[in-house]
């Protein structure tokens, strides 16, 4: 009497030990003792899909959401490997990617608790740096003003940045450094037209993101500094930077 394979349902005979169309080996259960009926074909046990989707899951921690899917997934795998009498495996695939879902959803107050103290740090330090770079870029321009007014005894001074190209660097000549806006105003020439005066500013692009203070200095080669970050008050009211 034939019987039916357990994988893709084909008639098998008694003697067969492969199914003829899917090609599983297959595997007997003896009847019960005094029963007329043939040996039932038992294929051996798959692995469950599921269960390792859930495991590749929870070692993708990278990707968002991943680990929601292994935990979803892992459970799944769990579900239907105990429902399946033995046709299914990989329960140890599943619970190990249902550990490392639980584990990163542990780890995401820490990330954060993390990311709240070290992000502003990160800022403060980073906005700390554009001063420093502000402050250095007021005094190159002051000795490219001093060393443009000696080549140019006639004219003096300039206001324009593109002027003291020989003199500063290119980032410097476009306005725009490291956070910063440079400008040069103040440049009004003599009775003889010999510019005499200039005064130059520093300001962040972004109020307390790209940095808080303003500077400023002028033919004088004193750096001052408005904590207000604006540059009309610290050519008026700034005070020397220490």
């Amino acid at each position: 009497m034939a019987s039916l394979c357990a994988a893709c349902g084909n008639s098998v005979a008694a003697e067969d030990r492969f199914c003829r169309v899917c090609g599983r080996a297959l595997t007997y259960i003896a009847p019960a003792a005094g029963s007329n009926l043939p040996l039932a074909p038992r294929s051996p046990p798959v692995t469950s899909g599921k269960a390792t989707a859930s495991f590749v899951c929870g070692l993708l921690f990278f990707i968002p959401l991943a680990f929601v899917a292994a935990i979803v997934l892992g459970h799944l795998a769990l579900s239907e490997i105990r429902k399946s009498a033995g046709r299914l495996k990989g329960e140890g695939l599943a619970i190990a990617g249902l550990v490392l879902g639980y584990a990163w959803i542990l780890t995401i107050p820490v990330i954060l608790i993390v990311a709240a103290i070290a992000i502003p740090n990160l800022l403060r330090a980073r906005m700390a740096a554009n001063e420093s770079s502000a402050v250095a870029g007021i005094r190159q321009i002051n000795v490219a003003e001093a060393a443009y007014s000696n080549e140019h005894s006639n004219g003096g001074y300039t206001c324009s940045l593109s002027d003291l190209s020989s003199q500063i660097d290119r980032q410097l000549m476009s306005g725009q450094k490291n956070g910063y806006v440079f400008k040069l105003t103040g440049c009004t020439p003599t009775e003889s037209s010999t510019v005499v005066t200039y005064q130059v500013v520093a300001y962040p692009i972004t109020q307390h993101s790209t940095g808080t203070r303003a500077f400023c200095s002028d033919e004088s080669n004193v750096i001052k500094v408005a904590p207000s970050g604006s540059a009309e008050n610290c050519l008026a009211n700034g005070s020397p930077l220490q």
